[in-house]
Parts: C-alpha cells; sequence; structure tokens
C-alpha cells in the first residue's frame, strides 16, 4: 500500500506540475505553436524550465532516497509518505521548498516560451495557491519538528537561499 501511494503522489505531481499546468497556458494562450520562431525566446525558455525541472527531479530524488519519503501534503492531506526527520541538506540547504522553486522556474520558463501575458495570469494564480499550501505545510513542520524547523526557517529561505 505504502509504494501504491508513493507512486500515486509522484505520478499526481509530474501530471499537475509538469503536464497539466502549461497545457492549461498554452490553452489560454490562444493554443500559439509549440516551438517559438524566435531563437532567444525558444532557448531561453528552455533553459529555464530544464533548470527548473533538474532542481525539482533533484529534490525529489534526495527527499526519497536520503530521506525515506515525501514531504508533500495537499492541504493537509499526505498524498505521499512524509519523512520522519527534517530534511535540511541537499537542495534543501539552499531552499526550504526547493521542488516548488523549481516548478516555479520551470512554469516561469513556460512563460518566456509561450511569450504571452496569459501563461503569467496562470503562473500567478498557481503562486498564489501554493503559498497558501505552503503555509499549511509550515504549520505541519512547526509541529512535527519544533525548535529545529524554526532554526532551519532562520538560515534558510522560503524559496530562495536567502
Amino acid at each position: 500500500m505504502k509504494t501504491l501511494k508513493e507512486i500515486f503522489g509522484y505520478l499526481l505531481g509530474g501530471v499537475l506540475f509538469v503536464g497539466l499546468i502549461p497545457f492549461v497556458m498554452w490553452l489560454v494562450s490562444g493554443k500559439p505553436a509549440l516551438f517559438p520562431t524566435d531563437t532567444m525566446q525558444l532557448v531561453a525558455g528552455a533553459l529555464l524550465a530544464a533548470v527548473g525541472l533538474f532542481v525539482s527531479v533533484w529534490s525529489i530524488v534526495y527527499m526519497r532516497c536520503k530521506g525515506n519519503g515525501n514531504p508533500m501534503d495537499a492541504f493537509g492531506h499526505e498524498v505521499a509518505p512524509r519523512t520522519s526527520y527534517l530534511m535540511t541538506d541537499g537542495p534543501y540547504r539552499l531552499s526550504r521548498n526547493p521542488m516548488l522553486t523549481g516548478t516555479f522556474v520551470y512554469l516561469t520558463g513556460i512563460c518566456v516560451w509561450f511569450w504571452k501575458w496569459q501563461p503569467l495570469v496562470v503562473f500567478v494564480i498557481f503562486v498564489v495557491i501554493m503559498l497558501v499550501q505552503v503555509r499549511t505545510e509550515e504549520k505541519r513542520l512547526r509541529n512535527d519538528f519544533g525548535e529545529e524547523y524554526e532554526a532551519y526557517c532562520r538560515r534558510t529561505g522560503r524559496f530562495l537561499p536567502f
């Protein structure tokens, strides 16, 4: 059962963050050509998207291998098994939410790729929803890890290293 829940959690995250949100951005943009003709737009969008995916995948793999779980909660509901200790090393030494930071960079790349204002609106809505989610998750982490989490918050940024 635990493995099935893990697989479901990772698939849900991949479908939602990597597939569905960019698809919605494409739809609201008026279904532009999938490959921009402007080389700079293509390169910048692809580079940002690739870097964002790398950071997200690194964070997920690191947490799975080192933390034996995943911190993902969907507004207080466990989607995948949680880690049993606070992750503060690897990508988590740079950001308290490196998976989400990577997703933000990836979606920024998608916005650049499409280069229209409509994907930016979708992105802003997503960021607002994720900020609410992060605050919910932070409450759980404070309850689970107390002062250890507070100290981590003082030395590590929510999304950026500073």
